[in-house]
């Protein structure tokens, strides 16, 4: 055996990094390109086995095994490690199967049939019918639920069972990219224990089956022994601990206490990329840092002073110093560049001291002083981003006091609850569900508080219209309004970087819609 190809084995077994083997590879006379080639090869072939561990930027002692309360990036994490859902984005942002075999849609797109996967079990052994996915999106339909999934499924006119393998859904109106709602993830399948949905307890038919759970702090699960998916769930066993401070989650990584984190803090990720054994990862995807107002408090129900406020600040300098030039700058509209309508022709809000003296004078001020709470676990870097728009606001007139706020929390007590704040999006795979999710005036999410009839009227229309020319002239005028009339102070979209140990073994390609391989890495790594 060649000395490469031992290198190759000895990869691919664990017994050497990745790092280790390009080292060998290069001094062996092989090029750059060609050794990470045959690296990605050897550690291609997942192998069964041993713990994975991830340090999770978020976590709240609030935190709830029911996802229809699902509100940080912890629970999703977790919510992918226990559940399955309709279907999966795989790492060309095209929607899968999951826990069904199929689905289809009339010609008008008003009724959609999901087809069921047969066989699948979920954790207690019960086998997955049609009665637990009626029950499991009825939930999320209640006119007493909290779930964010609610407006998503207000278009839903009835669903209902066709035997024990067949869900028929019936719309109030077309809506080609229904198949995304259903596979929202805050519609975890769970099952009817019964007569009644569980949806508190944690039961799935996902990969990994939960087994200790302390809320705001850490997770273990060990692999779901009957998961109907052959070529997954690698890992043996699966451990979130949340680490809030990035400091701490990074010294986690380089020490061997964790195998992956996120939200790598990137004023030091050079440094950390050149750590034995560390391989840091980067995915452009849909996730925005924003800051919204609400528009039913007072001083941020006048469109004139949101205006101002969003003139007021410098976008491209918070791309620079914050993000240190993983992201682009924000139009103050959520739908990514990466998606199929986002509106290139729109021009770009520049930092202009003038037109924000303009709008205060139209507000009938001459000044203004207003509260801006922030706490990294809204986003890394999030107090620091609050102080640079404080400073660029000051020459307007515009006095912005920074609220420093406690991390643990944070989305409880400040988010949605304080007039002005900061927050992350992970953002959504179609401008229908990012709309309907934060923008309608029902959505249980709508963290600006704002309404506008156009806009909702735009909504409807968008949802049905079959043509693509005539869908994108809608959804770029509703950007539009949402820029110029709405709460949203949209900065900046910031790429997904994050880290792992070269142990750690993954596709060629990974899902962006989240972090993590859109945080299916439960599902889809494994240790080399």
């Amino acid at each position: 055996m060649s000395e490469i190809s031992k290198l190759q084995r000895h990869l691919a077994e664990g017994r050497i990094g990745r790092r280790e083997f390009l080292r060998g590879a290069t001094a062996l006379g092989v090029s750059a390109a060609v050794a990470t080639s045959m690296a990605g090869k050897a550690m291609a072939a997942p192998m069964k086995g041993g713990r994975f561990r991830f340090g999770i930027a978020h976590g709240s002692t609030t935190d709830t095994l029911d996802m229809s309360k699902n509100e940080n990036g912890y629970m999703l994490a977790l919510d992918y490690t226990i559940h399955n859902h309709v279907g999966e984005i795989d790492a060309d942002g095209v929607l899968q199967p999951e826990a069904m075999e199929s689905w289809e849609a009339s010609d008008d797109a008003k009724q959609w049939v999901f087809h069921l996967k047969k066989g699948v079990e979920f954790h207690n052994g019960k086998t997955m019918t049609s009665e637990d996915v009626v029950a499991t999106v009825n939930y999320h339909r209640d006119e007493n639920t909290q779930s964010p999934a609610k407006s998503l499924l207000a278009q839903v006119t009835e669903i209902k069972a066709d035997g024990p393998d067949t869900v028929v859904v019936n719309l109030e109106a077309g809506n080609a990219d229904f198949p995304f709602i259903m596979s929202d993830y805050h519609i975890a399948i769970n099952p009817v224990i019964d007569g009644k949905l569980d949806a508190t307890s944690g039961i799935g038919i996902g990969p990994y089956i939960i087994k200790e759970w302390e809320p705001g702090v850490r997770a273990f699960c060990t692999r779901n022994p009957n998961y109907h998916k052959s070529d997954a769930a690698h890992f043996d066993e699966v451990e979130l601990i949340s680490i809030v401070d990035v400091a701490a989650r990074t010294n986690a990584l380089t020490t061997g206490e964790v195998d992956a984190i996120d939200r790598v803090d990137l004023k030091t990720v050079g440094l950390l990329g050149r750590k034995p054994g560390v391989r840091v990862e980067e995915t452009v995807g849909y996730r925005h840092y924003t800051f919204p107002m609400r528009c039913d408090t007072a001083p941020f129900d006048n469109k004139d002073v949101r205006l101002a406020l969003k003139y007021a600040l410098n976008r491209q300098e918070l791309v620079d110093k914050i993000l240190l030039g993983h992201g682009v700058v924000g139009n103050d509209h959520p739908i990514s560049p990466s998606l199929q309508f986002h509106n290139s022709e729109m021009p770009q809000r520049q930092y202009d001291l003038d037109k924000a003296k303009f709008h205060l004078k139209q507000a009938g001020l001459s000044n203004l002083k207003v509260q801006l709470s922030a706490a990294d676990a809204a986003f890394a870097g999030a107090v620091d981003a609050a102080v640079l728009y404080q400073e660029h606001a000051r020459p307007a007139g515009i006095e912005i006091e920074v609220v420093r706020e406690p991390n643990d929390g944070y989305w409880s007590n400040v988010w949605m609850n304080k007039a002005w704040s900061a927050c992350y999006w992970g953002g959504r795979p179609t401008e229908d569900w990012m709309f309907t999710t934060a923008y309608a005036a029902d959505a249980s999410w709508n963290d600006t508080f704002w309404k506008n009839d156009r806009f909702n009227e735009l909504l409807i229309q968008a949802r049905a219209e079959l043509n693509t020319d005539t869908r994108r002239q809608m959804y770029y005028e509703m950007q539009q309004i949402v820029s110029d009339d709405g709460g949203l102070v949209l900065p900046m979209f910031a790429n997904y970087v994050f880290a792992m140990s070269d142990k750690v073994g993954t596709g060629e390609k990974m899902a962006a819609n989240w972090t993590l391989d859109g945080l299916k890495f439960a599902d889809r790594w494994w240790f080399a």
